[in-house]
């Protein structure tokens, strides 16, 4: 058994540690591009909180709740964060694997890379799941309305 892995093994020329070292710098720049970023929702979201509440009266207009606004900057640094931190640790690992050429440190970047896509996916998914239960509710509602 150990002869045939043996035999299977992928040998990674020179041209694929380039294409590698390529990619390692294109998401580490948009790793760190991420990272600005968030710190920029963050910021906001701490800017739009303190407007808020400086400025509140007493007397409160109806419309969206001011910890549900700042809530939903929170939510949304917190998801934006998963797939940066991944496009950062692939981007880390990979240098060291193409430095040192260490097969360990490749399935590292690798095992990160593919962290990064499935959790775009999930995403991705309940998102559409969410388009879908909201047109559904939609049309229900508009049905019922229409009745009256």
């Amino acid at each position: 058994m150990e002869n045939i892995n043996e035999a299977r093994k992928i040998e990674i020329g020179p041209d694929t540690l380039r294409y590698l070292n390529t990619l390692r710098k294109w998401t580490m720049f948009l790793a760190v591009s991420g990272f600005i970023f968030l710190g920029l929702i963050l910021m906001l979201g701490i800017i739009t909180g303190t407007f808020l509440t400086a400025f509140s009266r007493s007397d409160k207009i109806p419309g969206i709740p001011d910890m549900l606004l700042i809530g939903s900057f929170i939510g949304l640094a917190l998801i934006v964060f998963f797939p940066i931190l991944f496009l950062f640790r692939f981007s880390k690992h990979a240098s060291n694997a193409v430095s040192s050429l260490d097969g360990k440190e490749f399935h590292r970047a690798l095992k990160y890379m593919k962290l990064f896509f499935l959790f775009l996916g999930v995403l991705l998914i309940l998102l559409i799941l969410s388009y879908i239960a909201a047109i559904v509710v939609f049309g229900f509602s508009t049905s019922v309305f229409k009745g009256l």
